[in-house]
């Protein structure tokens, strides 16, 4: 038991590091959650995509700007495309696994959509031609991966490139989008102000 309980210590150890990388993009970060919030307040539409563990924090993302992160407000066009079952298996099937997201990404971006890509080795094929794919569209990308250099930094329009192991990586992803719907809604607010709008009203309300 005291090997398992150091191991579980030395991995939140490891974790301290990472975050104190985040921690130094936080005007990266504020940057990004609100330009997402001018776009998409302007019919613009985000397109989230990763693997694994990256998968779930991307669509954790898509889910908070459809859904809400905290406080009421506005829902906004936000795709996970890895969700896409029935889009993902006949892809896979048709042209390979690698062109999963890129085939997407040509069916669904429009200039000015954002596609957002997470990876923590940032050598996923499928996400580099999905990266591609949305410079043809006229689609800005932006990924969130594992240390760089890296292919996928290389070829997006902006990213943030986190040290550490790919578990704390992982980890330090879901603390930025976090940090990405929290700018995001303080700017939703700010643009929902300036024009008047009325605020959301609470769910206890709209249930009565």
């Amino acid at each position: 038991m005291t090997d398992i309980r150091e191991a579980l210590e030395h991995h939140i150890d490891t974790l301290a590091p990472t975050l104190v990388a985040l921690r130094g993009e936080a005007e990266h970060l504020t940057a990004w959650g609100t330009h997402l919030a001018d776009k998409l307040d302007g019919g613009a539409r985000l397109l989230a995509a990763g693997n694994g563990g990256s998968a779930a924090e991307a669509q954790h993302l898509t889910a908070e700007l459809v859904g809400r992160f905290e406080g009421e407000r506005r829902a906004f066009s936000a795709l996970s495309l890895h969700a896409e079952s029935s889009s993902v298996t006949a892809i896979s099937n048709d042209y390979g696994y690698d062109q999963v997201f890129a085939r997407q990404v040509r069916g669904h971006a429009r200039p000015g959509d954002i596609v957002f890509l997470l990876s923590t080795s940032g050598n996923s094929k499928n996400l580099l031609l999905a990266a591609e794919a949305a410079r043809e569209c006229g689609a800005v990308s932006w990924a969130i991966t594992g240390e760089a250099p890296n292919p996928l930094v290389s070829v997006v329009d902006d990213h943030i490139a986190l040290p550490g192991r790919s578990s704390n990586v992982q980890e330090a992803q879901l603390v930025a989008v976090h940090l990405i719907c929290r700018a995001f809604d303080l700017r939703v607010a700010e643009i929902d102000a300036a024009a008047a709008r009325p605020a959301a009203r609470p769910l206890a309300e709209v249930a009565k």
